[in-house]
């Protein structure tokens, strides 16, 4: 394992400390926790917004803490999830009396922790939260009509953070901002591919083994398995398999207008994400179908995983305007804010 790192216990501590040396324009923290991120520059009277999750997977999830997206964060180990306590302190800290939404992925550990996190609020602190949970991998199995979301959350998060905390920044209140993010996550569709494992650093050793010449497509971003694995194909060939998987989860129609992620796992050079990004756009062009705005770049991470994942929004008038708004955070910038 070849990492800069001091002691592997220290990781994200460490991690955290340098954040807050380079950014205390932006976040801070609470509590004496250095695991409960919270943004520098709160708004009296506006719907607060946490999320959180495990480390290694920067610039989720904290790098979004900022203005026009969210508010606070708390951090877990590496891929492990947060405490509810830490959650509870992230929310009294933003909560502003307009109430505190919580966005977070489909995972059992985060969804027990926040759940209880916002039965602490709401009984100890009279404070109203309300949660998205957000799981748009399609290598993911569909769960039936009527039946709870039981695809993994990846990438396609980054979409529901900018439209729900734009929504938020507007004035709008709780239920609004929810509903917002409820769209967003309704209509977000991800699928990923890796070429290497990842290493956490507690453990010293890949998490899986993968051939020198193998991927595997559909893979989670802790290395869950995905749908297949075999011979490494060209890039061409992996973004077609991948964008129609994408295309045929949510029907798309000639006329229909997408916002297009193309996000790096860790070690994938912009070069290649920049490849892909031209195949999505001749598979979109010959479809017929729009793109909005392109998002290319390192915006989920699976710590070193190379590889990457293609993220598609469903757009309109409504999710265009807050997609578009300006937002200024750490590792995110779009207009002025």
């Amino acid at each position: 394992m070849k990492k800069l790192i001091n002691v592997p216990e220290n990781y994200v501590n460490e991690m955290l400390e340098g954040i807050y040396l380079a950014h205390p324009d932006y976040v801070t923290y609470t509590e004496g926790d250095l695991r409960c991120l919270v943004t520098s520059n709160k708004v009296e009277g506006k719907v607060g917004i946490a999320t959180g999750g495990g480390s290694g997977h920067l610039p989720l999830f904290l790098g979004y803490v900022g203005k026009g997206m969210l508010d606070g964060c708390s951090v877990g180990d590496v891929f492990q999830s947060p405490s509810a306590e830490q959650m509870l302190n992230v929310t009294k800290r933003i909560d502003s009396g307009a109430g505190v939404l919580y966005i977070y992925g489909n995972y059992n550990g985060d969804i027990f922790n926040f759940d209880m996190a916002a039965e602490m609020a709401d009984m100890e602190e009279d404070i109203h939260v309300e949660s998205v949970v957000a799981g748009e991998d399609v290598a993911s199995p569909k769960a039936a009509l009527g039946e709870k979301n039981t695809r993994r959350g990846v990438a396609g998060i980054f979409f529901v953070y900018k439209c729900a905390g734009a929504a938020a920044a507007a004035g709008k209140d709780l239920q609004e901002v929810k509903r917002i993010a409820e769209k967003a996550a309704a209509n977000v569709r991800t699928m990923g591919v890796a070429l290497t494992p990842c290493t956490v650093p507690r453990v010293g050793h890949p998490g899986f083994e993968i051939g020198e010449d193998e991927m595997e497509i559909g893979m989670g971003i802790h290395g869950e398995s995905g749908i297949r694995r075999g011979k490494l194909e060209t890039a061409d060939e992996i973004t077609s398999e991948m964008m129609e998987k994408i295309l045929e989860d949510i029907p798309y129609c000639a006329g229909d207008e997408v916002a297009v992620l193309v996000n790096g796992l860790g070690a994938t050079p912009l070069d290649e994400q920049y490849i892909v990004a031209r195949k999505v756009n001749l598979i979109l062009e010959e479809k017929g179908i729009k793109v909005h705005r392109y998002y290319v770049g390192e915006y989920v991470t699976s710590i070193e995983m190379a590889g990457l994942s293609i993220s598609l929004l469903k757009m309109d008038e409504e999710l265009k305007g807050y997609l578009d708004a300006p937002a200024d955070t750490p590792f995110f910038k779009q207009g002025i804010v």
